[in-house]
């Protein structure tokens, strides 16, 4: 039986939810606020997290930075805001998917599905593997689901992770932002272009990080795409 984490502060959208997820043979386990969600992930197991924004004690963008700090479960954001900075952060921070109220609870327990669905159907990997192309400068540890410049474990969100993924898989050839969408989004139709430019802006700086001149790695094409040069 999956495990949900529901953090939200509204008593009448949680109980529905609750409802909703634990009639689809799901267990939850709700927290009122940050604070409460994130001693719970501590202390118990989950397969899933679904996160209010606006929370009494933080937000939720909050919570899933300090989640991304000792979990990868997927994330689904709640929100009554639909501004395209909140969705492109919760993004950026390693959420899944972002929902705006008002919703249908079924739409979130098919969502929830969906997301652990994929992820629990991704092809298993054991071995490291280093990419085409110099393996000094970029490196993947295919079982760790980890990318490596000149040594040092770059620390990645899950978007930022799959995106730079694509690019290493192919070294050379031009990606749209279509395209890379479509690669490193459940639901790319939920995101916009800019969302693509604002995660490789977030890559570059991790690249910069790590050695100047790192970030060169990702070239952008004027009006076509980005590409990876090793």
């Amino acid at each position: 039986m999956p495990r949900v984490l529901l953090v939200e502060d509204e008593p009448a959208i949680a109980d529905t939810l609750v409802y909703a997820l634990e009639t689809e043979c799901f267990e939850v386990v709700h927290a009122l606020t940050g604070a409460d969600a994130l001693a719970a992930a501590r202390r118990e197991t989950f397969d899933f997290a679904i996160l209010d924004i606006g929370l009494p004690d933080m937000t939720g963008l909050d919570v899933c930075r300090r989640l991304r700090e000792i979990s990868s479960l997927p994330i689904l954001f709640l929100t009554a805001r639909d501004g395209e900075v909140d969705r492109i952060l919760g993004l950026e921070l390693g959420g899944d998917d972002y929902v705006t109220k008002p919703f249908s609870p079924r739409e979130i327990v098919a969502r929830v599905r969906a997301i652990l669905r994929r992820s629990q159907t991704q092809p298993p990997v054991t071995q490291s593997l280093p990419v085409s192309g110099n393996p000094k400068i970029l490196h993947h540890d295919t079982s760790a689901m980890r990318i490596h410049c000149h040594g040092e474990t770059l620390d990645l969100t899950a978007h930022e992770y799959k995106l730079l993924l694509v690019l290493l898989e192919r070294p050379g050839r031009v990606f749209t932002r279509d395209q890379l969408l479509e690669h490193a989004w459940q639901d790319p139709g939920a995101v916009t272009d800019r969302t693509i430019d604002a995660h490789v802006k977030s890559i570059r700086a991790k690249l910069r990080a790590v050695r100047v001149g790192a970030e060169d790695l990702i070239q952008t094409r004027r009006g076509l795409g980005y590409l990876l040069s090793l």
